[in-house]
């Protein structure tokens, strides 16, 4: 399974913070890689290493040397915190998932709702906030219904 990042922090040094998608918050720190991969001591540099961007859900790039794979800081960094998923990122996954199950492309979806093709792809990639109204076209059209409930917990 590929863990998925969407949103990134530069700490202190060489310290990354990386939000995931199952709602963990890691931190890995760049410094462990120096031994291995010596090209990395270059992001001592401040200014190098605060240019990094989140490339997509699975990669952190800063130029053509220097990149890492969020499955790496994911597997190896560590756990400081959980955190509520923003609520788009779990509309994303939802719609992706069933439209991956009804084995349709986001074109064949767009034609069924109405809704753009590249509107389709900014909710799936988690960067559109879509209404109850456009998950319930989507769901309708994957021959599904939208759900939404509201769990009570106990709080301590």
């Amino acid at each position: 399974m590929f863990h998925k990042a969407y949103d990134l922090e530069f700490k202190e040094g060489t310290l990354l913070e990386v939000k995931f998608r199952s709602g963990e918050v890691k931190q890995y720190d760049m410094r462990s890689l120096y031994a291995e991969y010596p090209v990395f001591r270059a992001l001592e540099d401040r200014e190098l290493f605060r240019s990094g961007k989140l490339q997509g859900a699975y990669g952190i790039v800063w130029n053509d040397e220097l990149d890492i794979a969020v499955e790496e800081i994911f597997e190896k960094g560590i756990t400081v915190r959980i955190e509520e998923v923003p609520a788009g990122l779990i509309a994303a996954d939802a719609v992706k998932t069933a439209r991956a199950s009804a084995d349709m492309s986001q074109k064949e979806l767009a034609a069924l709702t109405g809704i753009d093709q590249s509107d389709i792809s900014k909710i799936e990639r988690g960067f559109a906030n879509p209404s109850v109204h456009t998950l319930n076209r989507i769901a309708k059209a994957l021959g599904g219904e939208l759900v939404i409930s509201i769990i009570k917990t106990e709080q301590n």
